[in-house]
């Protein structure tokens, strides 16, 4: 993705708690949104903000079957619970498409999402080969100092 694709960081809006309700809902943001929502889902805690605005979307009909399904608490409390639990299930599956189509919804082309989580994973992955490179060319100068070479 290159720059010009990419609002400037400080443009970095966060809607509100309803536009969030909405966003997590599955609603679209205004255009000022757009470079929050990349961040939504590129971030490292990408996966846990998916999770929370899956548990968030099945808030509405476990409520509903606790509230109006006849019958003994506890069996409605499993029902509610295992609803839950497969909905996760099918969150967790899809959770990658899911987050790009929120991307897309923003006005980022397809894909932009996994490579911009890429792209931060090889930086990641770059740091962490060049703090593990310097660490071990400082234990090699200790062993050679020890041995007195």
């Amino acid at each position: 993705m290159s720059s010009a694709d990419q609002p400037p960081a400080e443009l970095l809006q966060r809607p509100g708690v309803l536009r969030w309700l909405w966003y997590a809902m599955g609603g679209g943001l205004p255009e000022r949104h757009r470079t929050w929502v990349l961040r939504d889902t590129t971030a490292d805690n990408w996966g846990a903000r998916h999770v929370l605005r899956a548990v968030v979307q099945m808030a509405v009909p476990v409520a509903l079957v606790l509230l109006f399904v006849p019958g003994p608490f506890w069996i409605r409390g499993m029902t509610a619970l295992g609803g839950l639990l497969l909905g996760l299930i099918f969150s967790i599956a899809y959770m990658s498409e899911t987050t790009e189509n929120r991307v897309k919804k923003a006005g980022y082309p397809a894909g932009t999402a996994q490579a911009v989580r890429e792209e931060a994973q090889r930086s990641r992955s770059a740091e962490r080969t060049a703090k593990l490179q310097a660490a071990a060319a400082k234990r090699a100068a200790r062993y050679r100092e020890r041995q007195g070479r």
